[in-house]
Order: structure tokens, then C-alpha cells, then sequence
């Protein structure tokens, strides 16, 4: 979809509302005005950049994952070295 604005005689643009609204931006938000070769980009930026990453890897368990590696890979590197540590445990 794509919108007109008219520029102000101070340089502002006036975002049409349907697109702040969708993009969650509100008064005394930021935007990012990006140049390239095609044209001029504007995207919004989040308020809190770090809150803005909250959850992302929410879905993905890869702590438990790289936990779960590190074991294997240690006692790999134990048995291959005949340095096993007695814990009680045999490798799977």
C-alpha cells in the first residue's frame, strides 16, 4: 500500500494515521530515514531497543541445548583422552 504526504514549509511530514497506528508509533518516537540508490526508507524505531528483543529466542530452548553439547563434547574429549572422570555416571 503506499500513501502521499505533503511536506510543510518546516520539513515535516505528517505520517498518516492507519500507518502509525500499525506501527506503534506515537508521539515523540523515533524514525529511521535510510538513503539507498532506489529511494528513501523510513522505518520505526522501537522505544526501548533492548525491551524490543524480550522473547525473541522465547521458542527456542538453546541454553538448554548448548548445555546439553558442552556435556557431550566434554566427555567425548574425557574418553578420547582416557581422562574420564569417575562421577557415577556412564555416558550415554
Amino acid at each position: 500500500m503506499s500513501y502521499i504526504a505533503t511536506i510543510s514549509s518546516k520539513g515535516w511530514v505528517v505520517i498518516p494515521r492507519e500507518l502509525r497506528e500499525r506501527y506503534g508509533i506515537r508521539p515523540g518516537g523515533k524514525v529511521l530515514f535510510t538513503e539507498s540508490e532506489s529511494g528513501l526508507t523510513i522505518v520505526p524505531l522501537p522505544e526501548d531497543p533492548i525491551k524490543s528483543f524480550k522473547g525473541i529466542f522465547k521458542e527456542y530452548p538453546l541454553v538448554d541445548e548448548l548445555l546439553e553439547a558442552r556435556k557431550e563434547e566434554v566427555t567425548r574429549e574425557e574418553l578420547r583422552t582416557g581422562q574420564l572422570r569417575d562421577t557415577g555416571v556412564l555416558p550415554e
